[in-house]
């Protein structure tokens, strides 16, 4: 889960971490009421939205008088920021920056720890100095159990490059956002850039912090609101989250459904194997009920990219007779018409096979077969096109 920029800023200011000051207005006569409230010569004016690349598409503006400020606050109200529609906008001093830096950490699930990423290089094109010079990004990482020390941060700055004046400083806020990324069960906490202002101060312009879904339940504060953050989301995979259906859309044309994230995982790599390209990762849940599965197959029947879908269940709580009847349901109820490959294996398979093959369908038993006919059917389709 996403949080806005602001909200985020709350967070730092309360945990040692120096931001701008700020308010959240929603129409013209809030951002004046800011303007005159900062008492600034030049002001910014930040789309609140939960997407990157703001400045690039236009979200982020400058305003160098009140009635400016109410006119830029004016043409963002309603703007489409890269598929978000603001809502709200961020009004805070234009800082007077004489170096960008970036600060950042995730987790490094190949490390089975979390990174800090630091760089000399910040603001909106860190991902092209991640590309075309490696060697500025530099990353220390954290073990777990010991967590975080200061000289680490210190370190840190020592390979960034930071002056010796600012070491101390920039670890003790590489700190706090360690402090941070742990209390809030976050997957990223990030500054971009984290700027080095002309009087010489260290403040974070930019902030972000994304909470691991799998946490909300013990994030509270932020879980109830989960629900309002969907617009980030694909529109597919916002129907299936509020059906309660775990779906990420991917590239191909194969649609795949399986119970249980693993049985889902190794079917779209046998796709892939057999030279499919998968549309999706959809997990039906591992005791997905009738009900559930049906609401799958919906999901599924409204992506324009898939030419076929492959189920493949592995029965245990879950029934294959349950399935069979969501299958026969997505047909008849659902009006579903692509193309079907089905394997079932497990609890009531006859009881499954028997339902298939009184409305005209048939199901592997083998799941390399099933998706090697899957590959050769979503291929066909694709050629027919």
């Amino acid at each position: 889960m996403k949080l806005f920029e602001h909200e985020v800023k709350e967070i730092f200011r309360a945990n040692g971490i120096a931001v701008p000051p700020g308010r959240v207005v929603s129409d013209p006569a809030g951002a004046v009421v800011a303007y005159e409230w900062l008492h600034v010569p030049s002001v910014v004016i930040k789309s609140q939205v939960l997407v990157g690349g703001r400045g690039k598409a236009g979200g982020i503006r400058f305003a160098a008088s009140a009635g400016e400020a109410a006119e830029v606050t004016r043409n963002l109200m309603g703007f489409n920021v890269k598929g978000e529609i603001v809502k709200s906008v961020l009004v805070e001093p234009r800082l007077d920056i004489s170096k960008e830096l970036y600060l950042g950490i995730t987790w490094d699930r190949s490390a089975r720890a979390p990174v800090i990423i630091a760089s000399a290089s910040g603001g909106i094109n860190i991902e092209d100095v991640a590309h075309e010079s490696p060697e500025a990004i530099k990353k220390i990482h954290i073990d777990p159990d010991l967590g975080f020390e200061p000289f680490v941060g210190r370190e840190l700055a020592a390979k960034v490059g930071i002056p010796r004046e600012h070491s101390q400083k920039f670890a003790e806020i590489t700190g706090h956002m360690y402090a941070l990324f742990v209390r809030y069960d976050a997957e990223l906490v990030e500054s971009n850039p984290l700027a080095l202002t002309g009087d010489g101060k260290l403040i974070a312009a930019d902030a972000r912090l994304n909470i691991l879904d799998d946490a909300l339940f013990r994030q509270k504060e932020f879980g109830a609101k989960a629900s309002d953050r969907l617009s980030e989301l694909p529109l597919l995979e916002r129907k299936a989250k509020q059906l309660g259906v775990q779906y990420v859309e991917l590239d191909g044309s194969v649609g795949i459904i399986g119970n249980g994230a693993g049985l889902t995982m190794a079917t779209l790599d046998l796709v892939k194997y057999y030279g499919g390209e998968p549309a999706n990762f959809l997990d039906a849940g591992g005791g997905s009920s009738e009900e559930s599965f049906l609401r799958a197959l919906g999901v599924l029947a409204e992506n324009p990219k898939v030419k076929l879908i492959f189920v493949n269940i592995l029965a245990g709580i879950t029934r294959c007779d349950d399935v069979a009847r969501a299958i026969v349901k997505a047909k008849t109820e659902l009006g579903l018409n692509k193309p079907l490959v089905i394997r079932l294996a497990g609890t009531n398979e006859s009881e499954g096979r028997k339902i298939l093959s009184e409305n005209g369908m048939s199901a592997y038993s083998a799941m390399e077969e099933a998706a090697k006919e899957a590959v050769r059917v979503a291929r066909a389709g694709e050629a027919s096109t």
